[in-house]
């Protein structure tokens, strides 16, 4: 496929997700079905352009002066692709497969690429109702922290140290360039450009292997805040598909006992094929069962208990960018209620003296420091630590580390913008003794 014929396709599949109001995944599952013919690396690109497209909506829209697919695609062009009107008009020449040529009003709109006019939920392509909550934790810096969450995320793996250390598994990926990252001591971050495809990570012999695992820096970071040690009695009490629990593990160097659970059993899946690649034998997965405590023998028992609570998932809106424009008030809400239950089953399970660590991918003070102030108002017997505290196990980072994140009485909060991570709240509460 020609890039002109890409871009027909990508202004199909947005008008297919807006008119049957779909995720981005389903409508280009459906593309694909339908158009056989496109090859691997024309499917990728495609998906590329809607995502980055979808990641610009509000900002392009306004920038074309309508939220059609074709202007939100044109938009993308100028604001994210940085395509100046010439290229753009060579791509939307009305050829064969190619878009309509452009008309008067949209050159007169691309050769204007400012957003100087806009509200800030526009230049900073988020919803409109978010606009306060946001304010509320960023203040002016909520445009600049929107837009930052606006560009694609890098590809960022974890080292499994289990199996071996970062530089051999370097080496062995070295036709990805990876870098290491900044924070993590175990990760390593590949850069995709605008028009690459995703590296197939999956069929990688150091994946197949158990060398590394994919997991956002921040994610590793947050794991590693928690400060699981070697013998400690660890509960993952939100494990889901067991990427915490891995690099929890990791940490605990095989030593000791980690419990692995969630309350939805179809979530943890997949992590008993994971927990054998990764040669973990410390973990027991207590699957749910209706009507049954799977953790009722731990009760007051576990040195840390670890809640990487379910949220609305702010943070990540860099890989999963149609999600902000679905997310509804509602969801909060419905997100805030489970928190609550899920850390005051945590409180009944640490022991005293031990710790109690909650982690959101969220951005959102309802999720982050408004969850910890209304838990210790609950349970008087816990504490949250001292941010300055908290980042001790990043060793020579930890300072510039703390720098870099905003910080609050009750926790740290990552973003884009600050660290180059995907956007994670992390709270540390220790019960007293």
């Amino acid at each position: 496929m020609t890039p002109a014929a890409r871009l027909s396709a990508a202004i199909d599949v947005l008008a297919d997700i807006e008119a049957r109001r779909r995720p981005a995944t389903d409508a280009l599952k459906d593309w694909g079905l339908s158009h056989r013919f496109a090859g691997s690396g024309d499917r990728a690109a495609i998906a590329g352009l809607v995502y980055d497209a979808l990641r610009r909506k509000a900002s392009a829209a306004h920038l074309l002066g309508e939220p059609t697919p074709r202007a939100v695609v044109l938009g993308m062009l100028a604001l994210d692709r940085g395509l100046d009107l010439e290229k753009i008009e060579k791509l939307f020449d009305g050829g064969r497969f190619a878009p309509s040529p452009l008309t008067q009003g949209e050159r007169t709109a691309l050769a204007r690429t400012g957003l100087e006019d806009a509200p800030a939920h526009v230049a900073g392509d988020y919803p409109e109702w978010l606009d306060l909550p946001l304010a509320r934790v960023f203040g002016d810096d909520r445009v600049e922290e929107g837009r930052a969450l606006a560009h694609r995320a890098p590809l960022d793996l974890r080292v499994n140290t289990l199996a071996g250390d970062r530089d051999a598994a370097a080496a062995a990926l070295s036709h990805l360039k990876p870098a290491f990252t900044r924070w993590a001591p175990a990760g390593l971050r590949v850069t995709i450009g605008a028009e690459q495809k995703s590296p197939p990570v999956h069929a990688e012999p150091a994946y197949i292997k158990g060398q590394i695992e994919i997991q956002d820096e921040g994610s590793q970071v947050a794991a590693l805040l928690a400060g699981a040690r070697p013998g400690d009695q660890v509960i993952d009490l939100c494990a889901g598909g067991g990427g915490k629990t891995l690099a929890l593990a990791a940490a605990m160097e095989n030593k000791g006992q980690l419990y692995a659970t969630d309350l939805d059993m179809r979530r943890l899946a997949p992590i008993h094929a994971r927990l054998e690649r990764a040669g973990v034998r410390d973990v027991q997965v207590r699957t749910p069962r209706p009507g049954v405590d799977a953790l009722a023998d731990l009760a007051e028992r576990a040195d840390l208990v670890v809640v990487d609570a379910p949220c609305t998932g702010t943070g990540t809106w860099r890989r999963n960018p149609d999600a902000k424009w679905r997310m509804r008030p509602g969801s909060l809400s419905e997100r805030v209620a489970q928190q609550v239950t899920v850390l005051d089953r945590a409180a009944g399970l640490v022991r005293p003296g031990g710790r109690v660590v909650y982690v959101t991918c969220s951005l959102l003070a309802d999720e982050n420091t408004d969850q910890i102030q209304a838990f210790v108002t609950r349970h008087p017997g816990f504490s949250p630590v001292r941010p300055a505290d908290l980042v001790t196990p990043l060793g020579a980072a930890a300072a510039a580390f703390l720098d870099s994140v905003l910080t609050f009485p009750e926790g740290l909060l990552m973003t884009p913008r600050r660290t180059g991570t995907d956007g994670f709240f992390v709270s540390v509460l220790t019960r007293e003794g």
